[in-house]
């Protein structure tokens, strides 16, 4: 392998991907698309919630529940005194719940409440039930049903104080756009020479296949570390999400994860030349299985043990865990050193299938 050789294809490279205005879109447009949308539109919290009230009872206790119940920034609180009408709301889905204070509510230390909940969605059913059981526990304590003293539970949340969803998906989103940009970018790129008849003329010259598949890794490897950098800057300055780590040890984690992400991009070019098989190829073996099975969005050790086993050969699951633990508690060694470790042999494992199958030829 000559290096003059070399430097020659990543120029040739480099001077394609700036020309190619695809390869700026998904490089720079995409990513800055993705990430709004995950900051946005992707959330695991619940607010403004909508309940539906009926008290059946005057008393100055039920007045004063249903009083913390509508100060609550957790519920959009309507009142009725009518409750089949509350019911047929929450049957149309206009209400998640709808709770019923008894009438003799506060007479005789009778406190009885019924909450109904729309469970279709059970993330949703969940949390209606632990927001409403922490405003009647206070309520309780505040009215003094509840002793206030003996065991005294204080909760102290690590990582993510305002336990905001946002802080926990962000990091693992920037896993995904690296996943976009490695393996479909790539994929995309080469099925298009191979299109056009120019990776025939590649071939041609005295160029080994190595120097070859170098020349077509490192200018994307670059364009990948480019992105990251856009990435992080939008979400540290714009979502202002915490990053405890060194900016270093993110540098060699995106690319360790950038090598098996790339190589599997190569891999499918190899085998589909074709842009749109290469495409279609490209999201059902890198965007989904790092969107469903990184531990991005679904916590793996909820899924069936089978499919635990199969998310090892994941490289995302890798990094995902790097990026969450690199933002959110700090330089963890033998967590970095674990998930660098493996994403190198996944890496290693898709290159050296790019290497068998790439030959120099049209055959």
């Amino acid at each position: 392998m000559k290096s003059k050789r070399l430097v020659a294809l990543l120029i040739k490279e480099s001077l394609q991907i700036i020309r190619d205005p695809s390869a700026i879109l998904i490089a720079v447009i995409l990513p800055l698309i993705l990430l709004f949308l995950m900051g946005y539109a992707v959330s695991l919290d619940a607010k403004h919630i909508p309940l539906g009230i009926f008290p059946k009872s005057n008393t100055k206790e039920a007045h004063e529940l249903v009083t913390s119940f509508v100060g609550s920034p957790f519920f959009d609180t309507s009142i009725q005194y009518d409750k089949q009408k509350l019911i047929q709301s929450l049957q149309d889905g206009h209400l998640k719940g709808v709770m019923e204070v008894s009438g003799n509510f506060g007479k005789n230390n009778t406190y009885a409440i019924q909450l109904l909940i729309d469970a279709t969605e059970p993330n949703t059913g969940g949390l209606i039930q632990n927001y409403a059981s922490k405003i009647i526990q206070k309520w309780a304590v505040q009215e003094g049903i509840m002793p206030s003293t003996g065991i005294s539970v204080i909760p102290r949340y690590w990582f993510n104080p305002p336990l905001s969803s946002r802080y926990f998906l962000l990091p693992g989103s920037i896993a995904v756009i690296m996943t976009l940009i490695g393996t479909l970018l790539t994929a995309l790129v080469i099925a298009r020479e191979w299109e056009r008849g120019t990776m025939e003329a590649l071939m041609a010259t005295p160029a080994s296949m190595m120097e070859i598949i170098l020349g077509k890794l490192i200018p994307y490897f670059c364009l990948g570390m480019g992105s990251m950098v856009l990435c992080f800057g939008v979400a540290y300055f714009w979502y202002e999400i915490p990053f405890e780590g060194s900016i270093w040890i993110l540098f060699l984690l995106s690319a360790f994860y950038l090598f098996p992400s790339l190589s599997i991009g190569l891999l499918i070019s190899t085998v589909a030349k074709n842009q749109f098989v290469a495409a279609q190829v490209s999201i059902v073996a890198g965007y989904l299985p790092a969107f469903l099975l990184s531990g991005f969005l679904f916590e793996i050790n909820n899924m069936p043990y089978w499919l635990q086993i199969f998310t090892h050969i994941i490289p995302a699951r890798y990094f995902v865990e790097s990026l969450q633990t690199i933002f959110l508690v700090g330089d963890i060694p033998s967590i970095f050193i674990k998930d660098m470790v493996c994403m190198f042999l996944v890496g290693l494992f898709f290159f050296l299938l790019v290497v068998k199958k790439s030959k120099k030829g049209l055959e």
